[in-house]
Protein backbone atom coordinates (compact mmCIF):
# COMPACT_ATOMS: atom_id res chain seq x y z
CA UNK A 1 0.00 0.00 0.00
CA UNK A 2 0.96 3.55 -0.44
CA UNK A 3 1.01 5.01 3.06
CA UNK A 4 1.19 8.68 4.77
CA UNK A 5 1.87 8.72 8.86
CA UNK A 6 1.24 11.99 10.17
CA UNK A 7 3.01 12.39 14.15
CA UNK A 8 5.79 10.36 12.59
CA UNK A 9 8.05 11.33 15.47
CA UNK A 10 5.74 10.37 18.08
CA UNK A 11 6.22 6.86 19.65
CA UNK A 12 2.98 5.47 17.59
CA UNK A 13 4.15 7.37 14.80
CA UNK A 14 7.78 6.22 14.58
CA UNK A 15 6.14 2.69 14.90
CA UNK A 16 4.02 3.23 11.98
CA UNK A 17 6.86 3.93 9.87
CA UNK A 18 9.04 1.52 11.20
CA UNK A 19 6.30 -1.34 10.41
CA UNK A 20 5.11 -0.23 7.25
CA UNK A 21 8.14 0.24 5.78
CA UNK A 22 9.11 -3.74 7.23
CA UNK A 23 5.97 -4.74 5.55
CA UNK A 24 7.02 -3.33 2.27
CA UNK A 25 4.55 -0.76 1.81
CA UNK A 26 5.58 2.57 0.03
CA UNK A 27 6.14 5.48 3.17
CA UNK A 28 5.33 8.56 3.45
CA UNK A 29 6.51 10.11 6.82
CA UNK A 30 5.13 13.35 6.88
CA UNK A 31 7.30 15.66 9.93
CA UNK A 32 8.13 19.27 11.35
CA UNK A 33 11.78 18.34 12.18
CA UNK A 34 13.03 15.44 10.24
CA UNK A 35 16.10 15.05 12.91
CA UNK A 36 13.36 14.15 15.55
CA UNK A 37 12.73 10.68 13.05
CA UNK A 38 14.62 7.94 14.74
CA UNK A 39 13.93 5.72 12.33
CA UNK A 40 16.06 3.99 9.51
CA UNK A 41 14.84 6.30 6.73
CA UNK A 42 15.74 3.97 3.76
CA UNK A 43 12.54 3.52 1.95
CA UNK A 44 11.47 6.66 3.18
CA UNK A 45 10.08 9.97 1.69
CA UNK A 46 10.31 12.47 3.98
CA UNK A 47 8.09 15.09 3.37
CA UNK A 48 8.92 18.49 5.92
CA UNK A 49 5.62 20.20 6.84
CA UNK A 50 6.60 23.19 9.37
CA UNK A 51 3.00 23.56 10.09
CA UNK A 52 0.62 21.21 9.78
CA UNK A 53 -2.46 23.57 10.52
CA UNK A 54 -2.65 24.26 7.04
CA UNK A 55 -4.51 21.62 5.02
CA UNK A 56 -3.48 23.29 0.95
CA UNK A 57 0.08 22.41 2.78
CA UNK A 58 -0.61 18.67 3.27
CA UNK A 59 -2.60 18.28 0.10
CA UNK A 60 0.93 16.95 -1.51
CA UNK A 61 1.24 14.24 1.30
CA UNK A 62 -1.75 12.38 1.03
CA UNK A 63 -2.99 12.82 -2.91
CA UNK A 64 -3.39 9.55 -4.80
CA UNK A 65 -2.26 7.45 -1.25
CA UNK A 66 -4.34 4.13 -0.13
CA UNK A 67 -4.17 5.23 3.49
CA UNK A 68 -3.39 7.83 5.86
CA UNK A 69 -2.29 6.84 9.26
CA UNK A 70 -2.13 9.45 12.01
CA UNK A 71 -0.22 9.49 15.73
CA UNK A 72 -0.82 13.60 15.98
CA UNK A 73 -2.35 14.11 19.62
CA UNK A 74 -1.24 16.13 22.59
CA UNK A 75 2.54 15.37 24.34
CA UNK A 76 1.32 16.53 27.42
CA UNK A 77 -1.54 17.44 29.89
CA UNK A 78 -2.48 20.46 28.14
CA UNK A 79 -3.82 19.27 24.93
CA UNK A 80 -4.30 22.66 23.56
CA UNK A 81 -6.84 21.34 20.43
CA UNK A 82 -3.96 19.63 19.26
CA UNK A 83 -5.70 16.54 18.05
CA UNK A 84 -9.04 18.29 16.70
CA UNK A 85 -7.12 21.02 14.69
CA UNK A 86 -4.62 18.97 13.38
CA UNK A 87 -7.00 16.28 12.40
CA UNK A 88 -9.11 18.69 10.95
CA UNK A 89 -6.16 20.29 8.57
CA UNK A 90 -5.60 16.48 7.39
CA UNK A 91 -9.22 15.59 7.02
CA UNK A 92 -9.52 18.71 4.50
CA UNK A 93 -6.90 17.58 2.57
CA UNK A 94 -7.79 14.46 2.00
CA UNK A 95 -11.53 15.37 1.28
CA UNK A 96 -9.85 17.82 -1.40
CA UNK A 97 -7.35 15.26 -3.12
CA UNK A 98 -10.46 12.51 -3.16
CA UNK A 99 -7.96 10.19 -0.26
CA UNK A 100 -10.44 8.21 1.53
CA UNK A 101 -8.93 5.77 4.05
CA UNK A 102 -7.44 7.67 7.15
CA UNK A 103 -7.08 5.16 10.76
CA UNK A 104 -6.14 7.87 13.76
CA UNK A 105 -4.87 6.63 17.48
CA UNK A 106 -7.27 8.02 20.00
CA UNK A 107 -7.55 6.94 24.01
CA UNK A 108 -9.83 4.34 25.09
CA UNK A 109 -11.67 6.58 27.80
CA UNK A 110 -13.41 8.42 24.62
CA UNK A 111 -15.65 5.61 24.38
CA UNK A 112 -17.67 4.27 27.33
CA UNK A 113 -15.95 1.75 28.70
CA UNK A 114 -17.69 -2.15 29.85
CA UNK A 115 -20.24 -1.54 32.86
CA UNK A 116 -18.83 -4.99 34.50
CA UNK A 117 -15.30 -3.77 34.41
CA UNK A 118 -13.63 -4.14 37.65
CA UNK A 119 -14.37 -2.11 40.16
CA UNK A 120 -10.44 -0.95 40.11
CA UNK A 121 -10.49 -0.60 37.06
CA UNK A 122 -13.24 1.99 37.01
CA UNK A 123 -11.78 3.82 39.57
CA UNK A 124 -8.35 4.10 38.00
CA UNK A 125 -10.38 5.75 35.25
CA UNK A 126 -12.04 7.97 37.16
CA UNK A 127 -8.54 9.42 38.34
CA UNK A 128 -6.65 9.35 35.29
CA UNK A 129 -9.67 10.96 33.63
CA UNK A 130 -9.86 14.09 35.50
CA UNK A 131 -5.62 14.35 35.20
CA UNK A 132 -5.87 14.29 31.39
CA UNK A 133 -9.31 15.53 31.30
CA UNK A 134 -8.40 18.13 28.58
CA UNK A 135 -6.38 15.52 26.46
CA UNK A 136 -9.57 13.31 26.41
CA UNK A 137 -11.84 16.42 25.22
CA UNK A 138 -9.70 16.66 22.36
CA UNK A 139 -9.59 13.47 21.10
CA UNK A 140 -13.29 13.61 21.87
CA UNK A 141 -13.81 16.34 19.77
CA UNK A 142 -11.53 15.22 17.33
CA UNK A 143 -13.73 12.10 16.75
CA UNK A 144 -16.88 14.32 16.19
CA UNK A 145 -15.05 15.66 13.45
CA UNK A 146 -13.94 12.35 11.71
CA UNK A 147 -17.98 11.36 12.09
CA UNK A 148 -18.92 15.03 9.90
CA UNK A 149 -16.09 13.87 7.41
CA UNK A 150 -17.12 12.07 3.99
CA UNK A 151 -13.83 9.80 4.72
CA UNK A 152 -13.36 6.56 5.61
CA UNK A 153 -12.09 6.48 9.14
CA UNK A 154 -11.17 4.44 11.88
CA UNK A 155 -10.60 5.71 15.55
CA UNK A 156 -8.22 3.24 16.92
CA UNK A 157 -8.89 3.79 20.86
CA UNK A 158 -5.44 2.51 23.36
CA UNK A 159 -5.75 2.14 27.12
CA UNK A 160 -2.21 3.32 29.08
CA UNK A 161 0.85 3.23 26.45
CA UNK A 162 3.74 1.10 27.62
CA UNK A 163 7.27 0.83 25.48
CA UNK A 164 6.95 -2.67 25.28
CA UNK A 165 7.93 -4.74 22.67
CA UNK A 166 6.54 -5.70 19.20
CA UNK A 167 4.33 -8.58 19.90
CA UNK A 168 1.32 -9.20 17.90
CA UNK A 169 -0.88 -10.45 20.44
CA UNK A 170 -3.83 -8.32 21.90
CA UNK A 171 -7.21 -7.91 21.72
CA UNK A 172 -9.68 -5.66 19.75
CA UNK A 173 -13.01 -4.69 19.99
CA UNK A 174 -15.01 -2.63 16.60
CA UNK A 175 -17.51 -0.01 18.58
CA UNK A 176 -16.09 -1.05 22.22
CA UNK A 177 -13.19 -1.93 24.17
CA UNK A 178 -11.68 -5.36 25.58
CA UNK A 179 -12.58 -6.37 29.14
CA UNK A 180 -10.41 -5.82 31.91
CA UNK A 181 -7.42 -3.77 29.15
CA UNK A 182 -5.28 -1.71 30.86
CA UNK A 183 -2.60 -1.48 28.82
CA UNK A 184 -0.89 -2.04 24.88
CA UNK A 185 2.95 -0.94 23.83
CA UNK A 186 3.18 1.49 21.48
CA UNK A 187 4.36 -0.87 18.99
CA UNK A 188 1.57 -3.28 18.99
CA UNK A 189 -1.31 -0.28 19.18
CA UNK A 190 0.45 0.34 15.83
CA UNK A 191 0.24 -3.20 14.22
CA UNK A 192 -3.25 -2.50 14.98
CA UNK A 193 -3.59 0.23 12.69
CA UNK A 194 -1.77 -1.11 10.11
CA UNK A 195 -3.77 -4.14 10.89
CA UNK A 196 -7.41 -2.40 10.39
CA UNK A 197 -6.36 0.08 7.72
CA UNK A 198 -7.44 -2.85 5.16
CA UNK A 199 -10.35 -4.09 6.99
CA UNK A 200 -13.53 -3.05 5.68
CA UNK A 201 -15.35 -3.70 9.12
CA UNK A 202 -13.71 -1.01 11.06
CA UNK A 203 -14.51 1.47 8.75
CA UNK A 204 -16.60 5.11 10.51
CA UNK A 205 -16.03 2.47 13.75
CA UNK A 206 -13.96 3.46 17.14
CA UNK A 207 -12.05 0.03 17.58
CA UNK A 208 -10.19 -1.01 21.58
CA UNK A 209 -6.77 -2.41 21.86
CA UNK A 210 -5.59 -3.49 24.82
CA UNK A 211 -3.80 -6.65 25.72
Amino acid sequence: MRITVFGATGGVGRELVRQAVAAGHEVTAVVRDPARLAVPLRGVRVCTKPRLDDPEALREAVEGRDVVLSGLGSRGRKADGVAERLTGSVLAAMEATGTRRLVVVSAAPVDPRPADDPLPDRLARTVVGAALKEVYADLARMEAALARSATDWTSVRPPKLTHGPLTGKYRTVVGGFPRRGRTISRADAAHAMLALADEGAAVTQGVGVAY
